[in-house]
């Protein structure tokens, strides 16, 4: 499978899943900025904005949405997160699978999205990963009362 992301979804590839439903799913960035960066990524292949259904955006992003209050409610301690979807090779668009990145911040973390990118390692991945997936649980419960 020449998509790493379709290959994800199907199975064929390892990654952290923080949360999985019929249309997307969600995964630990494998070259972090921060502790707890996830990217949600529709289930269906395309390429970037101009060819992905609103539907399927207006999903990425409720789904960026409850990761984004998962991060403050985690062990991560998010002060707050960007959200960015990447598009195109201009945009530093590298996996041509549209996909929304969901960066928790810190006051005072220092990072700088636009003077550079810095590739950064998650000591704890699996960690990271099963604070992320109780905060979420915690979102979703909140959400139904």
């Amino acid at each position: 499978m020449s998509c790493v992301f379709c290959a994800i979804v199907a199975g064929e590839a390892p990654a952290i899943r923080i949360h999985e439903d019929d249309d997307q799913l969600a995964i630990l960035d494998i070259r972090p900025f921060t502790r707890g960066h996830t990217l949600v990524i529709p289930k269906i292949h395309t390429v970037d904005l101009t060819d992905t259904p609103a539907r399927t955006l207006a999903g990425m992003a409720a789904l960026g949405q409850r990761i984004a209050k998962a991060a403050r409610l985690s062990g991560l301690h998010a002060d707050g997160n960007n959200i960015a979807i990447n598009d195109g090779k201009a945009a530093f668009q590298t996996v041509f699978h549209i996909h929304l990145h969901v960066v928790p911040r810190r006051d005072g973390d220092k990072l700088s999205f636009a003077k550079g990118v810095l590739m950064r390692r998650d000591p704890d991945r699996e960690e990271t990963g099963r604070l992320l997936r109780e905060a979420l649980a915690k979102v979703d419960t909140a959400e139904k009362d």
